[in-house]
């Protein structure tokens, strides 16, 4: 019996990205083979969006260059930012997946961070190269990121966008649901 393959391309090379997709779709479709790949893709952002708005239009430009470069039967794009908000200043991601006819927008869980690293983005630092120096440690956003850092790595970079990729396929898994 030979395995359906599905190939994705990922819309960046960090390895944390694609591995992220390559396990979510491994857990939704166990009996496919996955083939996975990241590609330099803009975001056509700032390298630390620092609003909603851009963070997610960063993974929308990612995925809408993979459509329009590459052949597979999905596409994904996660964009890490960070903003102030009425509870106080957060990072999070907006994650971004399609095929060739269909895009779904979907979003990772606050992580609360600190004003004084929060002013420091608003400065023009990046958060991976801010969380290196204050925690010591090497490229942590190709690791398990300020996630991993904050939460004592019971959470990571990974399993936060492992969770809003795998939520934003529903519709995927289920598109007789959501015909409109």
């Amino acid at each position: 019996m030979t395995k359906n393959t599905i190939t994705a391309i990922v819309g960046s090379k960090n390895p944390v990205k694609v591995n992220a997709f390559q396990q979510t779709l491994a857990r939704l479709y166990p009996d496919a083979v996955i083939q996975c790949e990241g590609v330099d893709a803009p975001s056509n952002v700032a390298d630390q969006p620092l609003t909603e708005a851009d963070t997610c239009q960063g993974a929308v430009n990612r995925v809408a260059f993979c459509r329009a470069n590459y052949q597979a039967d999905f596409y994904a794009a996660m964009e890490g930012g960070v903003d102030h908000f009425e509870f106080g200043p957060a990072t999070f991601a907006y994650v971004v997946i399609a095929d060739k006819q269909n895009q779904q927008v979907g979003r990772s869980a606050n992580l609360p961070i600190p004003a004084s690293i929060y002013q420091s983005l608003v400065a023009g630092r990046e958060l991976g190269p801010l969380m290196d120096e204050l925690f010591k440690t090497q490229n942590v956003k190709q690791k398990g990121g300020a996630i991993g850092l904050l939460t004592n790595d019971v959470e990571t970079r990974t399993s936060v966008y492992t969770q809003a990729l795998t939520l934003a396929m529903a519709p995927f898994l289920h598109p007789q649901q959501f015909v409109n």
